[in-house]
């Protein structure tokens, strides 16, 4: 896609796009061979280490709930249109979304807590 973004969009692409390639990219075979070893152990939906260990990697670096707009739990606050770009580059790898804590159904859950919740419940 092509989008003109403001510099700070422009920014965090450029930082999901390092985490990538040092994080993501490199963990994809682990994350394969982790996936086909739970399977046959009959454990198909058993976390992988892949995925959770980078995850606060991922908070860390603030790619971390990047499609929650106007947030204090979210680093950057995207709009929609800025958020789009950064969800094609997470698309290049189908398990990556869910390192940065975008993925479904866990987005929409977490948009309906950040409008309708209370604080309490939003810092669980």
């Amino acid at each position: 896609m092509q989008f003109d973004c403001a510099p700070n969009v422009r920014q965090m692409q450029e930082r999901l796009l390092a985490f990538f390639d040092e994080y993501i990219y490199p963990s994809e075979s682990r994350y394969l061979e982790e996936i086909r070893t739970n399977r046959q152990a009959g454990n198909p939906w058993v976390p992988t280490r892949a995925i959770e260990e980078s995850k606060p990697l991922a908070r860390k670096a603030g790619l971390w709930n990047l499609f929650l707009p106007r947030s204090p739990r979210a680093a950057e606050s995207l709009s929609n249109l800025e958020y789009a770009p950064m969800c094609e580059i997470m698309g290049r790898v189908p398990w990556s979304p869910e390192v940065f804590n975008c993925s479904a159904p866990d987005t929409g859950n977490m948009e309906t807590l950040e409008r309708y919740a209370s604080e309490a419940q939003k810092d669980k």
